[in-house]
């Protein structure tokens, strides 16, 4: 990004220049700078860089399963690749992904701050997240080998495996500090920081979602913090907490477990449903149907979410009553989503829509996300759990959320804020094309898994059935069809940094805050702090301006 940024302070005068680089020059222009834009592209290039590690795992992954029995790997080997994939992809990627990234970046501006509440402790949030991830990958090549237990890092496979696993779960630790952090300084800075006249109801549903999403993280959070602790206390000191050798149970473990990573899945797919809410009404020309709905439908979904995590555990032997009750909750949580997709369908009709490459995404975030939604349900139907529980049919079900939601709609935001973020325009034949062919491989991949899942396919195994060999193979190559379509996304994103073509201020027709400003945001975002008179999705992109 350029170190210098324009913004027209008046039209009546010439353009005022403003230092984006802060105090310092250089690589310490970037690692202490406090601008909250400068913090959420750090937090964007270690994404980039651990998603890629993390599908480069799940490449050969797929790779092991082309046939069967032993393809490249052994069974002890498979078992690391899919642990490494998933605390890489889970605990460094889609649970900090869009907060971090875009939030980071879009929330001052949409809210017309100057910075987030406290800018310190959002560096300090930075150096939080790479410290827990050097630790992770501390862990990885330490005493003992590459874990083995899975992401979720069960008990018992926590308490018998040799692997490192205290290292592990320490670095997941510091982590769960960064998100906290992260959270307690987007919701108050949504609470004091929010422009003149700028409403709750007149703030972006981008900004609803990142708040859903703080209380989730200041409140949820802490649990998985506790649970981790009491890992590592039982790991060196004997404490029976999860191990029934001890005493312990690890049932209990799950519990805990699951009482944070439930509604960290909502952590990870609220803020990309805000990207997709701003998406829609600037592709198709009117404002948001029913932004009320959709704005108290996040907070829903946040309280609704934490409250349904005993539906990961029907089978774990829990009583009847507690199965039924989780059920009831889980058809529960599908209401708000489904006012959500239902408003995002109807913004579209009879809207002026134009076809973009952030628009192609979000529609293929709806239409991947609600067979992800589906899926969930049947599993939330306690006799059809038992027949799919621990198949493929989870881990595609969880991939459909997880990936086509978060993943997708931060997708969907990189492509819509990126002339915003960097001044530059990508090709957009090439945008069409690798999103293409995310959607068609994507489907190859994860649909097939859903069948194989339904017809038996265990999760987790090394080998497989000969039954199963075609199926495998299909999903293989369309593993290959989705990296293709990824790398060309990342390799047009990056040509359109270095050599793209000047971007418009507003090549979208935007009009939320941050696409009223000149050029490149400045070093605090607004010269005369705007003051807002109108709903967010009205098109009249020019706010008016404190005097």
């Amino acid at each position: 990004m350029a170190s210098r940024a324009i913004v027209d302070a008046n039209e009546h005068q010439e353009p005022i220049y403003l230092d984006y680089r802060g105090r310092y020059d250089g690589i310490l222009g970037w690692i202490l700078s406090t601008d909250h834009k400068r913090i959420g592209l750090m937090y964007l290039a270690a994404l980039v860089v651990f998603f890629l590690a993390a599908m480069t795992l799940g490449f050969f992954m797929r790779l092991e399963q082309w046939t069967v029995g032993q393809t490249i790997v052994d069974a002890k080997t498979y078992n690391t690749l899919f642990t490494v994939h998933g605390v890489i992809m889970v605990f460094l990627v889609v649970v900090p992904g869009i907060p971090a990234t875009l939030g980071n970046f879009f929330l001052p501006l949409q809210l017309g701050a100057k910075d987030v509440s406290f800018p310190r402790l959002n560096l300090t949030s930075w150096y939080l997240y790479m410290i827990g991830a050097l630790i992770i990958f501390l862990a990885l090549f330490t005493s003992g080998g590459l874990p083995d237990t899975g992401w979720t890092f069960y008990a018992p496979y926590n308490i018998r495996t040799t692997t490192n696993i205290p290292l592990a779960v320490f670095g997941v630790f510091i982590l769960g500090f960064s998100s906290i952090l992260t959270g307690l300084n987007f919701v108050t800075t949504m609470h004091q920081l929010r422009a003149p006249g700028m409403s709750w109801f007149r703030m972006p549903l981008f900004c609803w979602g990142l708040y859903a999403t703080g209380w989730i993280q200041v409140l949820a959070t802490p649990v998985l913090g506790i649970t981790m602790l009491l890992v590592l206390v039982e790991k060196t000191m004997s404490i029976g907490v999860f191990d029934p050798s001890l005493g312990g149970d690890p049932i209990l473990y799950q519990h805990l477990f699951w009482i944070y990573s439930h509604p960290a899945v909502y952590i990870m797919i609220l803020p990309a449903m805000g990207i997709i809410s701003e998406i829609m009404p600037t592709f198709a020309r009117r404002t948001i149907f029913g932004y009320k709905a959709i704005a108290y439908s996040s907070l829903a979904i946040a309280l609704a979410g934490s409250l349904v995590w005993g539906h990961h555990m029907f089978t774990s032997g829990q009583s009847y009553t507690a199965n039924v009750l989780f059920s009831l909750l889980t058809f529960l949580v599908g209401i708000p989503t489904a006012i959500k997709v239902l408003n995002w369908v109807a913004t579209l009709y009879r809207g002026a829509i134009r076809i973009e490459p952030p628009l192609l995404y979000a529609l293929s975030f709806i239409f991947l996300f609600s067979i992800g939604g589906f899926t969930g349900l049947m599993q939330g139907v306690l006799n059809v759990d038992v027949h799919l529980h621990d198949t493929y049919f989870v881990v595609a079900h969880f991939h459909y959320v997880m990936f086509g939601g978060t993943v997708m709609g931060l997708f969907a935001g990189l492509h819509y804020w990126f002339p915003k973020m960097f001044g530059k325009m990508y090709e957009k034949s090439w945008a069409n094309i690798s999103w293409a062919l995310q959607l068609i491989g994507f489907n190859m991949l994860y649909f097939t898994m859903l069948v194989m899942g339904y017809n038996g396919m265990p999760r987790r195994y090394y080998d497989h059935l000969i039954e199963f060999n075609a199926g495998h193979q299909l999903a293989t190559v369309g593993s290959w069809v989705l990296i293709a379509g990824i790398l060309i996304m990342f390799a047009n994103l990056l040509h359109g940094l270095l050599k793209g073509e000047e971007a418009d201020d507003n090549p979208w027709g935007g009009t939320t805050l941050e696409w009223s400003i000149k050029g490149l945001p400045p070093l605090e975002n607004f010269d005369e702090i705007p003051e807002v008179t109108q709903g967010p999705y009205d098109h009249n992109p020019e706010p008016e301006v404190v005097k």
